[in-house]
Parts: structure tokens; C-alpha cells; sequence
């Protein structure tokens, strides 16, 4: 029951520790608060200052002490400085009080200095409008969502108003100065402490409302943060298009949800790499399996492409499916190209470091594929299921019989050519093919990278 009510009051508590990145998170946004407040507190400041010299004066030219342009001033140079350091360094929490009780204990010496200015007997400034200001000074302590400020804020300005009550007590007419009469209150300098202490309890109240608004809005920026943080990283193991899916959906992701559309495949593989891998050292591998990725893939997602999966040396991408377009055919072609001409290069590049060149083979296959996520609830993925998805990956082993690099469908060239595909490789027709595991005679294109290496 406990737990409940808490819940329903703070929000759900936090899991376990929060990871050191996702508190980094947290900590910039809160650095970027206290930009936020020193620049609020700046326009407060102007915004006195202007009103201050725009308004009547009611106290007499004789007065002995006007402290409001000394006040305005000390705390425009302390907002400056503020501003400054909050701008350049992170605020240390020592400098953070200060400032909050520099605030308070500002503004409560403003009020006090009334009855100097204008001749009057201490209790005169209980009466002072200017209390009020103590809750803009409370509010703005809540843009950093740290809720110790924001008590410590509202409890300064509890205690600075019950002393100067006391003084005005003290150093008014003793207890004779105290009335219970709410008329004889509002006519005269006479003091009731139900009044005050009505103030003082407003500015509690007000003060624990915000401290428990602050709670639940930490809360849900931790949430938010680390949500944000966790789509970051998500998106570092699938595609953007992918990592958007998943934190832009409306509702939750089911296993067998998904669309048919009309979609591009594109399968990449490194000629070899299978009897490489069992030839060279792992760290050799692995790290010309990262260079090879690494050439190709911004490449994909450059015109549009999407990466379906890693397969080992193989990459699966889609054009299309993911994000649904008119020129998928078109763009995987042009990616293709450009893959072509990637590929001759980093053979040049590894056989004037006398390294033996790798051949990059390139098949892709156009037509209607089913995009949605399978698997089950605890363990989800995107892919795409159709008989493109199964061509291409077909071709690529026939590739070889064909000894071409760049193998596509006439279909998948004839769309990319209707979708404004203009090809600078060379490209031959050759018919009637028989392609191992599927049933009748498939129509091919061979690309040839002759014309793209530079």
C-alpha cells in the first residue's frame, strides 16, 4: 500500500544504479539549467532595475538611506559573475547554496531596509509587497530539477521572514506592537502574527508542491534521459531507420506484425574469407572484416539503404523496406556502382602496401518482400522475408559461374532504369541462366567495374 501511494505521489523509482553515461546525461542537462536560471536571473534583475527607475518614488528626498539601487546593483554583479562561470566551469553544489542564500538573504535585506528608508518603525516593512518576489526565487531554483535547491530555497525564505518578524518585535514596542485585530492589523503598524505566520506557511507549501513536482519531473527526465541515451545506442547496433522504428512507435512492437512492400535487396561478400579466417591470426581478421564493413556500409546508407543483418563477411542490406520509396531499385544500383568503384580502390590501396587484394562480390534482387519484426516477446527483430531476399543470396554463389563481381536481375535493372537509374558501368545482358535452388530460368545482368575504378 506504501509503495503505491509513493509511487503514485514521486512516480516509479529508478531501477538499480543508473549507468555512468546515461548520469553524464543528466548532469549536462543540469549544467545547461543553471545557464538557464543565471539568464532568468539576469532578466529579472534588468526587469527591477528598469521598473525601479520608471516608478514613482513615495519616500522622502531627506531620507538617510535608499538601498534598492545598492541591492539592485550588488545582486546585477553577482548575477553576472554567475553567469559567467555557469557559462564556462560546472557550478560546484558549495557555490549553487551560496547563491541560493545569497538570494534570499538579499532580498530579505531589502524588504528590512524599508522602514529606514522611509522613517518608519520596524514592523512598517511586514506589510512590504516585495515578499512576494521570494517565490520567483523559489520557481527558478525548480529549472534544475534538483530538488534540494528548491527546499532550501523555500526554508532560507521561511527563516529570513520569521527573524525579521522577531526583529520587528524586538525592536518595535515589545509584545504591545502584537494585535488580534485584523482592522487595527490593516490600518496600522501594528503586527498580527496569525498574518505572518500565514505567509510563512504559504511559502512552505508552495515550496514542498514544487519540491514534490521537481521529484516526479527528475524522475521522468532520468526516464527520458536514459531512454534517449539506450535509442542512441541502439542505434550503433541496428540501422537509424531500425533504432527509429522501435523508439518512434506508436505502440508497442508485437512479434508478427509487418508490410509488404516492394523492395531492393543488396548482398555483399568477400570473396575467400572463409578459408582466410582459418588461415590468419583472429586480430587479422577481424580487423580486415572491420575495414571492409566499415568501406561499404556508409555507402549503403549514403543512397538510402538499410542494414538488414551482418552475415558473418556478408552484409544483407534493404532499399525500400525499411523506409518505404519509388526509386528503391534505383538507389541500390547507384549504391552498387559506387560500391564497385569503393572496391577497386581498396584493392589498389592493399597491393601497394603489398597486401594481397580481396574481392568484393555484389548481387541484389528487386520484387515483393514482407518487412516486420519476428521472434518473440522477450527477443524481437527486424527483417525481411520474400523471394528477393532469397535470389540475391542465391546469386551470390552463382556469381562465381557467371565470374562477374556485380550480378542483378534484368528485372532489377530494367525498374532502377525506369526509377532514373543512368549506369556508368559497362553492363551485359545474359539470358535464360540457370541460378542453383531456383526452379526455371532467371534473366541476369552483369555489371562490370571496368569503367568505375578512378
Amino acid at each position: 500500500m506504501f509503495e503505491k501511494v509513493r509511487d503514485t505521489l514521486l512516480g516509479k523509482p529508478i531501477d538499480g544504479q543508473l549507468p555512468s553515461r546515461v548520469q553524464q546525461a543528466i548532469q549536462k542537462q543540469q549544467d545547461q539549467s543553471e545557464i538557464l536560471i543565471a539568464w532568468v536571473q539576469l532578466g529579472l534583475v534588468l526587469l527591477f532595475c528598469a521598473l525601479y527607475a520608471l516608478s514613482p518614488k513615495t519616500f522622502s528626498s531627506e531620507a538617510m538611506f535608499a538601498p534598492v539601487p545598492y541591492a539592485l546593483s550588488i545582486y546585477l554583479g553577482f548575477t553576472m559573475i554567475r553567469l559567467i562561470i555557469a557559462s564556462t566551469w560546472r557550478l560546484p553544489s558549495w557555490f549553487l547554496t551560496i547563491s541560493v542564500l545569497a538570494d534570499m538573504s538579499l532580498l530579505m535585506f531589502l524588504i528590512w531596509s524599508f522602514h529606514i528608508q522611509y522613517e518608519q518603525d520596524p514592523s512598517f516593512y511586514l506589510k512590504a509587497p516585495t515578499l512576494l518576489y521570494v517565490f520567483i526565487f523559489i520557481a527558478l531554483r525548480a529549472l534544475r530539477f534538483d530538488v534540494r535547491y528548491v527546499l532550501l530555497a523555500g526554508l532560507s525564505a521561511a527563516v529570513g521572514w520569521m527573524i525579521l518578524l522577531g526583529y520587528a518585535v524586538h525592536y518595535g514596542d515589545g509584545m504591545s506592537v502584537i494585535t488580534t485585530d485584523y482592522v487595527i492589523y490593516t490600518m496600522s503598524h501594528r503586527i498580527l502574527l496569525g498574518a505572518e505566520f500565514d505567509k510563512v506557511i504559504s511559502i512552505l507549501v508552495v515550496t514542498l508542491i514544487l519540491a514534490l513536482a521537481i521529484v516526479r519531473a527528475r524522475r521522468l527526465l532520468i526516464n527520458s534521459v536514459a531512454q534517449a541515451t539506450a535509442a542512441e545506442d541502439l542505434s550503433r547496433f541496428f540501422s537509424p531507420e531500425i533504432a527509429a522504428k522501435i523508439t518512434h512507435s506508436e505502440s508497442w512492437i508485437e512479434p508478427g506484425t509487418g508490410q509488404t512492400r516492394n523492395a531492393a535487396i543488396l548482398h555483399c561478400d568477400l570473396q575467400g574469407f572463409t578459408r582466410l579466417s582459418m588461415e590468419k591470426p583472429a586480430n587479422e581478421v577481424i580487423s580486415l572484416l572491420a575495414e571492409y564493413q566499415s568501406r561499404l556500409v556508409p555507402i549503403i546508407q549514403k543512397h538510402g539503404g538499410t542494414i538488414d543483418k551482418f552475415l558473418g563477411d556478408g552484409i544483407l542490406a534493404t532499399f525500400g523496406a525499411a523506409v518505404q520509396t519509388d526509386h528503391y531499385a534505383a538507389d541500390c544500383l547507384i549504391a552498387m556502382e559506387e560500391m564497385m568503384a569503393e572496391s577497386a580502390r581498396w584493392a589498389k590501396e592493399r597491393s601497394s602496401a603489398g597486401q594481397p587484394p580481396q574481392t568484393i562480390r555484389f548481387t541484389a534482387a528487386s520484387g515483393p518482400i514482407l518487412f516486420g519484426a519476428v521472434g518473440d516477446k522477450s527477443r524481437l527483430e527486424y527483417t525481411v522475408i520474400g523471394e528477393p531476399v532469397n535470389l540475391a543470396a542465391k546469386l551470390d554463389k552463382h556469381a562465381k559461374d557467371e565470374q562477374a563481381e556485380a550480378v542483378v536481375t534484368l528485372h532489377t535493372f530494367e525498374e532502377a532504369l525506369e526509377q532514373g537509374y543512368n549506369p556508368t558501368t559497362k553492363n551485359e545482358i545474359r539470358a535464360a541462366r540457370h541460378v542453383g535452388g531456383v526452379t526455371g530460368l532467371i534473366d541476369l545482368v552483369v555489371l562490370s567495374p571496368e569503367m568505375v575504378v578512378s
